[in-house]
């Protein structure tokens, strides 16, 4: 497992932009598959982006494909959630998800990681 730290939640704007990110602990962090979950009042946890270590490549959920962006950097073991043209639907808690050993065919389970952030909460206003 590895530590995971977020910060950078906040209120903004409905049509605003907030970047997030995510400190991590863990030595091999360069080849380590890294997520941004969220999760809203009274629903599930839900899947928003991931990317992976080696070749750097993302998968987004449909919901904030085109405005949201996945980035990491591994000389700072960060990785970062630039959220663009913000909507009040995008209000939760967001948290930040590693797994080394991440399966492709369940990357967008919460169950498939096995380490977590305490979360950032963002709030966007209408």
């Amino acid at each position: 497992q590895v530590q995971l730290v977020e910060s950078g939640g906040g209120l903004v704007q409905a049509g605003g932009s907030l970047r997030l990110s995510c400190a991590a602990s863990r030595r091999t962090f360069s080849s380590t598959p890294m997520a941004w979950f969220r999760q809203a009042p009274g629903k599930d946890r839900e899947f928003a982006a991931v990317i992976w270590g080696s070749g750097g490549s993302t998968y987004y959920a449909d919901s904030v494909k085109g405005r949201f962006t996945i980035s990491r950097d591994n000389a700072k073991n960060t990785v970062y959630l630039q959220m663009n043209s913000l909507k009040p639907e995008d209000t939760a808690v967001y948290y930040c998800a590693a797994r080394a050993s991440l399966s492709i065919a369940t990357m967008t389970s919460p169950p498939s990681y096995d380490s977590w952030g305490q979360g950032t909460q963002v709030t966007v206003s209408s």
